[in-house]
C-alpha cells in the first residue's frame, strides 16, 4: 500500500529519470529563463487551470517555492529537459496521489515549440514507469480539459483507456469546464 513516508522519503530527494532523449529532474531556479519561454505563451496555458507567468521575475519566485516544497517531499513534478539541448522543456508528474486506493494523477506541460515530437508521450511513459515499479501504484489517471484533443491523444500514446467525462466539473476563470478521463492499471502498462 502506497505511504505518505514512501512519498516524502522519495520525493524530498527527487530521483532523475532518463529516457532516450529526456532527462527528468528536479526543477531549480536557474531554469527560470527556459520555463518562462512557455509558461508566459496563451497556447500552454489554454487548457490548464493556471494562467500565463506575467514576466521572468514571477517564475522566478515559483521556482524558489518549488525548492522548499522539493526539500519537503509535498512537490511530485519532474522538469523535462532535452538532453540534446540541456534545456528544460516542460513538466511532468504527478498532481496528487490516493494512498488508500494505491492511484495517482499525473500532469505534464510541454513548450509549444517542442510539441509535435513525442516528449510528452515518452515523460509521462517514465513517469507511469517510475510509479508502478517503484511506488507500486496500481492505477494512474490524467485528466483532460474537453477540446484538448492533444492531451487525450498523449494519454492514448501511453497506453491509457478513456474513462468518461465530468461535466462542468471544473470553475476556471469564471467557466465550467468539462473534463475527461483517461487511465491505466499496472498489469495494462507496457513501455515502449
Amino acid at each position: 500500500m502506497l505511504r505518505a513516508d514512501l512519498l516524502r522519503r522519495t520525493f524530498s530527494n527527487m530521483p532523475v529519470l532518463h529516457t532516450r532523449r529526456l532527462m527528468l529532474r528536479r526543477m531549480c531556479r536557474a531554469d527560470a529563463d527556459d520555463m518562462f519561454e512557455y509558461s508566459c505563451m496563451p497556447e500552454t496555458t489554454r487548457y490548464l487551470t493556471w494562467d500565463p507567468h506575467p514576466d521572468r521575475r514571477y517564475t522566478a519566485r515559483y521556482l524558489s517555492y518549488l525548492a522548499t516544497k522539493y526539500s519537503e517531499g509535498s512537490f511530485f513534478d519532474w522538469g523535462v529537459v532535452l538532453r540534446s539541448e540541456k534545456k528544460l522543456i516542460g513538466t511532468c508528474g504527478f498532481t496528487r496521489f490516493s494512498e488508500e486506493n494505491d492511484s495517482a494523477e499525473c500532469g505534464y506541460v510541454i513548450n509549444p515549440r517542442y510539441w509535435g515530437y513525442g516528449f510528452a508521450p515518452e515523460a509521462l511513459t517514465e513517469v507511469m514507469r517510475f510509479g508502478f515499479s517503484t511506488l507500486g501504484l496500481h492505477r494512474i489517471e490524467c485528466r483532460y480539459m474537453i477540446g484538448n484533443e492533444k492531451s487525450r491523444r498523449v494519454m492514448e500514446k501511453v497506453g491509457m483507456r478513456y474513462e468518461g467525462t465530468f461535466r462542468e466539473s471544473m470553475l476556471i476563470d469564471g467557466e465550467y469546464k468539462t473534463i475527461g478521463v483517461c487511465s491505466i492499471l499496472r498489469d495494462e502498462f507496457r513501455p515502449r
